[in-house]
């Protein structure tokens, strides 16, 4: 899909990953992502497996290809750079979550409306429609407060991807405790995707230093959104805090 490309940045020896939402694509990330190479940070947005191009292609996917392909490029980040960043949005911010909890000596990571937890009802719920014949059902991009933007997400939400995110999720928030590393937290104050309880859950559950930012002007594709420039000022600033700062280590 056009506009849905991955993107990717030459900087300085501090990286940053930047990982997009379920259904969405590296659109949603780019005015973020290019704040982060402008502030002279090497920047990887990848484009997860099944995304960006057609419904179709996500069907089959699952966590597995998804926090497969975003090891694959933070190793590839970090053998190119000094110290590593992660930001993420959503499903993007569970599979920052995800790094996070193995390498243990992450500079920083960034969280933007993360989804860290799955209600059980809402799992039964969608193995029950699956179960019932339907593949897919509506869509969940575009949440946005700000009148004329469009998020390029696919138009529908395949059900046995979302299952295998949702199932995934709750081994993350089991880990949450392992997250050692400074974070910011960026959550809308309403969002219609994510409920905002992920961002108290990840403030109550991480064990490193977290600052936490609330959105008040945006809903859930906030990087997009009114507070986009906010969003960028305090992500720029916190990487360039953490990544400069003392005792920065690279991966664990």
């Amino acid at each position: 899909m056009q506009g849905c490309e991955p993107w990717s940045a030459p900087g300085g020896s501090n990286g940053v990953l930047v990982l997009h939402g379920f259904t969405g694509n590296p659109q949603s990330m780019r005015p973020l992502a290019e704040a982060l190479a402008t502030a002279g940070f090497t920047v990887e947005l990848p484009l997860l497996p099944g995304h960006g191009t057609s419904i179709e292609d996500m069907i089959p996917t699952r966590w597995e290809d998804w926090s497969g392909a975003a090891e694959t490029h933070f190793q590839a980040l970090a053998s190119r750079c000094d110290h590593i960043a992660v930001v993420g949005l959503s499903m993007g911010g569970s599979l920052t979550c995800w790094l996070a909890e193995r390498h243990k000596h992450l500079a920083g990571i960034a969280l933007i409306n993360p989804l860290v937890r799955t209600p059980a009802e809402l799992i039964e719920g969608a193995r029950g429609l699956l179960e019932a014949g339907m593949e897919t059902i509506d869509g969940i991009g575009s949440d946005i407060k700000k009148q004329g933007l469009e998020e390029l997400a696919y138009p529908g939400t395949p059900l046995a991807a979302g299952i295998s995110l949702f199932e995934a999720v709750a081994e993350v928030e089991a880990r949450l405790g392992d997250i050692h590393c400074p974070v910011l937290l960026l959550s809308s104050r309403e969002d219609h995707v994510v409920d905002p309880v992920n961002g108290d859950t990840v403030e109550a559950a991480v064990s490193g230093p977290i600052e936490r930012i609330m959105l008040e002007d945006s809903y859930h594709v906030a990087t997009l959104d009114n507070d986009a420039a906010l969003i960028e000022g305090a992500v720029v600033r916190f990487f360039t805090a953490v990544l400069d700062g003392p005792g920065t280590t690279m991966v664990g």
